[in-house]
């Protein structure tokens, strides 16, 4: 087995066992030299092969750390559920807070063209324009997922779905106010690699593949009028899907 190798397979067993634990820093890149004779390029090369499989991050100029993993738990079923009372907070506000943790979300408004993917499923032209409702959730101030919502223009237009503002109510309550409520939706899971632009969005470390969930809602006349697309990163998300038996 080729040396950088090897340095690689004895810090993945470390964390594996538990001996190095989730924030822990790994010895420097002259230490893991010294302990196994060989030169420092040989180390990063094992090294980088770590940060590749999402294991560790490279943080200079202080050195390796084990990458933590504080998940939060995603409920895909929870959204058809009713939003809390509460006209300040949302059901994603209302989670994180009650863990401890400090929700926050940035949210931009902008009319585009549909592309293939949400020309399809809302059933329009491919290039109509349809309103892309975006947004960045994040715990602790560090991104967590991103949660873009397409929708028909003509069924938001002039609504305060097109303003960048937080909807305690949530968008799918508003949407049925305007005469648009859905009674079902279909969802997709994709499992992939992301996308240059979800790296700058989500501030992914090398190696982290991410889920997305599509989410695409009907009304009762089998019109489409939404189209949810959620990148949920895989070192930061519990899928938790409840099911009851009829």
């Amino acid at each position: 087995m080729p040396a950088y190798q090897r340095i690689a397979a004895e810090y993945r067993n470390k964390i594996a066992s538990g001996a190095l634990r989730p924030g822990d820093r790994l010895p420097t890149e002259q230490e893991v030299a010294h302990a196994y004779t060989v030169a420092r390029q040989t180390v990063r090369q094992g090294l980088a092969t770590l940060v590749a499989e999402g294991l560790i991050v490279a943080q200079r100029p202080h050195g390796y750390f084990v990458r933590q993993r504080e998940h939060m738990v995603y409920r895909p079923q929870a959204e058809s559920r009713p939003q809390p009372a509460s006209p300040e907070m949302d059901r994603y506000f209302q989670q994180i807070s009650s863990e401890g943790r400090k929700p926050s979300q940035t949210i931009e408004i902008s009319l585009v063209p549909a592309s293939p993917e949400i020309a399809q499923r809302l059933d329009v032209p491919e290039g109509q324009t349809v309103v892309a409702r975006r947004r960045v959730r994040s715990i602790n101030g560090e991104p967590v997922n991103t949660n873009d919502t397409h929708f028909p223009l003509d069924a938001v237009k002039d609504s305060d779905i097109m303003s960048p503002e937080d909807i305690p109510q949530g968008t799918n309550q508003r949407l049925a106010e305007l005469g648009f409520a859905q009674v079902r939706a279909i969802d997709e899971f994709f499992i992939r690699m992301p996308t240059p632009e979800e790296v700058h969005r989500l501030d992914l470390a090398a190696g982290t593949p991410v889920a997305l969930h599509i989410v695409t809602g009907y009304t009762a006349e089998g019109r489409p009028v939404r189209c949810t697309l959620n990148v949920l990163p895989g070192d930061r998300h519990v899928i938790v899907y409840e099911r009851e038996w009829e």
